[in-house]
């Protein structure tokens, strides 16, 4: 058996590279990515402690994460796709505004 500890610094690692890749990375579809990275880690991190506790609620929010991340996901590339068809770029340097 897996100790706590080793999922949370696992999770811990995970989430810090996705904090990195969000503030340094200028792409929109890999601060997304960046951002999903994030939201697996807070996944792991219910889940290694949901069983050390050995009950289900930390089950029941990895499934709504995952709910809200497949929601964020689908909004995100509808609104990159947008901003691309309209700005012909995704750097979010060079998108200023949401007005064209």
């Amino acid at each position: 058996m897996i100790p706590t500890s080793h999922s949370l610094i696992l999770a811990a690692a995970l989430f810090a590279i996705g904090m990195l890749g969000v503030l340094v990375r200028r792409n929109a579809l890999v601060a997304f990515m960046c951002v999903e990275l994030m939201l697996n880690a807070a996944n792991l991190t219910f889940l290694a402690f949901a069983r050390e506790r050995g009950d289900v609620t930390g089950h029941l929010s990895a499934f709504f994460i995952i709910a809200v991340a497949a929601a964020e996901a689908a909004v995100g590339l509808a609104i990159v796709i947008a901003v691309f068809r309209a700005r012909g770029t995704v750097n979010i340097e060079e998108i200023q505004s949401m007005k064209h």
